[in-house]
C-alpha cells in the first residue's frame, strides 16, 4: 500500500503541472488585469507600461508561468498603496509555497486572502456534507428495503424532482418561502443573506441561523443524488448469494443489513464522497453568491471577474491538489471496506 501511495503521488506531479500550465494560459487570455484594478488603474501609458513591467505582465506567458512556478527576484511590492509597486521584494514561487500577491487588493498575499475565506467555507460545507451523507444513507436504504412500495415510489419521485432542479432555483424558492412569505405571514422567518446580522454581531446563534437556508439548498439536491445511488447499490447487494446464505443461517435482519449488505453497498458511495471532498474547500459558487456567504466560491467568482490571476490560480491549484489527495484516500478506503481489493 505504501508503494502504491508513493507511486500515485509521483504520477500526480506531472498532471498538476499540466493543469497549472493550461489554467495559467487561459487566465492570461480572459482580460487585462490592469484594466480591472478599479481606481488604482494608472491612466497614463508610461505608468501602465511601468506597472506591467513591475508585475511581470510585459513578459511572454511562458516566462510568466516559469516565474510563477519557481519564483523570481524582480517582483516589486506596493508599499504606499498607490497601485504602483515600488519596493523590491523576492517571490519564492508556488513550488515553495508562495502563490504571489493579488493584483487588485493592494498586493495582499494570495495565501492570506484564501485563508481568510477557508473557515467560512468549511463552516458551511462540512455540516452540509454530513447531512447529505446521513440522510442519503437513511433514505436510500429505507427505499431499497421497501422496493416498489408506495413509500419507495414517493421517495423515487421526490428524488428525481430534487435531482432535476437547478441549485439557483432551490435557493431562490427557499428565500421566497422561508424569508419573504414567512415574514409576510407573521411566522418566524430565516435570514436570506450574510453570515450574521451586523447589529447583533457574529455569535454562534447568528451564524447557525444564517446557515440554514444555504445548507438546505446545498443538501436538497445531493440527498436526492446519494439516495438514488445507495438504493441501487443496496438492491444489487441484497440479491447476492451471500445475503441469501446469511438469511438461511438465521442471522438477525439488522445484522444482515448493517454488517453484510450496507458495508458492500457503501463502496460506490465512497467514490461520490471522494469526488465531493475537494469541493468542501472550494465552496458552493452559486449558493454563496445568492446568499452572500463570504466563502471560497464567492471569492473565486469575485477575483475571476476582475482577472486577478494569482488569486484564481491559487484557488484552482489548491483544489487540484485536494482532488489528487482525495482520490488516494478513496482508494485506501476501498481496501479497508473490501478485503478483496489489494494494490
Amino acid at each position: 500500500m505504501t508503494r502504491y501511495i508513493i507511486r500515485r503521488i509521483l504520477q500526480s506531479i506531472p498532471l498538476l503541472l499540466i493543469i497549472s500550465l493550461i489554467l495559467f494560459v487561459l487566465l492570461n487570455s480572459i482580460g487585462d488585469p490592469l484594466a480591472m484594478m478599479g481606481g488604482r488603474n494608472p491612466t497614463r501609458p508610461e505608468d501602465r507600461a511601468r506597472l506591467a513591467r513591475q508585475l511581470g505582465l510585459d513578459k511572454p506567458v511562458t516566462t510568466q508561468y516559469i516565474y510563477w512556478l519557481i519564483g523570481n527576484d524582480w517582483t516589486l511590492i506596493d508599499v504606499d498603496g498607490d497601485g504602483i509597486p515600488d519596493t523590491p521584494g523576492i517571490r519564492k514561487g508556488v513550488l515553495r509555497g508562495d502563490f504571489g500577491t493579488s493584483i487588485v487588493t493592494r498586493g495582499k498575499p494570495v495565501i492570506e486572502i484564501i485563508w481568510e475565506r477557508v473557515p467560512n467555507t468549511l463552516l458551511l460545507m462540512i455540516p452540509a456534507q454530513i447531512v447529505i451523507l446521513v440522510l442519503g444513507l437513511i433514505v436510500g436504504t429505507y427505499s431499497a428495503l421497501r422496493q416498489y412500495s408506495w413509500i419507495d415510489n414517493a421517495i423515487t419521485t421526490l428524488s428525481f424532482v430534487g435531482f432535476s432542479m437547478p441549485i439557483f432555483l432551490i435557493a431562490l424558492l427557499s428565500i421566497y418561502l422561508f424569508a419573504v412569505l414567512f415574514q409576510r405571514w407573521g411566522l418566524p422567518n430565516l435570514p436570506a443573506n450574510g453570515m450574521f446580522d451586523p447589529q447583533v454581531g457574529k455569535t454562534a446563534g447568528q451564524v447557525a441561523k444564517h446557515m440554514i437556508l444555504p445548507l438546505f439548498s446545498i443538501a436538497f439536491i445531493d440527498v436526492a443524488r446519494y439516495s438514488r445511488y445507495i438504493r441501487s447499490a443496496m438492491l444489487e447487494v441484497m440479491s447476492q448469494d451471500y445475503i441469501r446464505t446469511a438469511k438461511a443461517k438465521g442471522l438477525k435482519r439488522y445484522y444482515i443489513i448493517f454488517i453484510h449488505a450496507l458495508r458492500n453497498a457503501f463502496l460506490p458511495i465512497v467514490t461520490l464522497v471522494g469526488l465531493d471532498l475537494p469541493f468542501l474547500l472550494a465552496g458552493a459558487v452559486v449558493t454563496e453568491r445568492i446568499f452572500a456567504w463570504p466563502g471560497m466560491g464567492r471569492l473565486f467568482l469575485d477575483h475571476l471577474q476582475r482577472a486577478d490571476g494569482p488569486v484564481v490560480m491559487g484557488i484552482v491549484i489548491i483544489l487540484a491538489v485536494f482532488v489528487v489527495l482525495s482520490q488516494i484516500l478513496t482508494d485506501i478506503t476501498y481496501a479497508a471496506l473490501d478485503p478483496r481489493i489489494r494494490y
